[in-house]
């Protein structure tokens, strides 16, 4: 056997194992719960009007972004995004669908990471974490 079969044999084993374990992921708890809560998300009618409402107020904000601070209505179309998205965590839908989202990222990032560090330890594993951690994020690194 050549060394690009081989290499061949082994990747459409790990694309097997690949989506048997996307396959498991599917049929988490943790799917299961982000599923149903953006299910209640997408039939609420006072979430749906708010979240058309949000849409045009960050419309509203995009134009006067491109100002910035100089622009006068800056402070006040930003104020109005803020007054929405404060409504919208009002509906326990929409808190619930967050905190779904944020498990099922940990979870996928989780993994995402177990992955990539059986590998090598100094593979990088992207993340959503407004404050990353290591190297680029301003604090102390013992990266080499």
């Amino acid at each position: 056997m050549s060394v690009s079969e081989l290499q061949t044999f082994d990747m459409a084993e790990v694309l097997t194992y690949a989506y048997e374990l996307g396959d498991l992921i599917n049929q988490s708890v943790d799917v299961s719960d982000y599923l149903y809560w953006k299910q209640q998300v997408d039939v609420h009618e006072g979430v749906q009007a708010l979240i058309k409402k949000l849409a045009a107020k960050k419309e509203l904000f995009d134009e006067t972004e491109r100002f910035g601070h100089f622009h006068p209505d800056y402070h006040a179309a930003q104020d109005a995004v803020h007054a929405v998205e404060l409504e919208l965590e009002m509906f326990e839908e929409v808190r619930n669908f967050k905190w779904a989202e944020k498990k099922l990222d940990d979870m996928l990032h989780q993994m995402s990471e177990t992955i990539a560090f059986s590998v090598s330890e100094s593979i990088k594993v992207p993340s959503n974490d407004p404050q990353p951690k290591g190297c680029g994020s301003g604090g102390s690194c013992s990266c080499g």
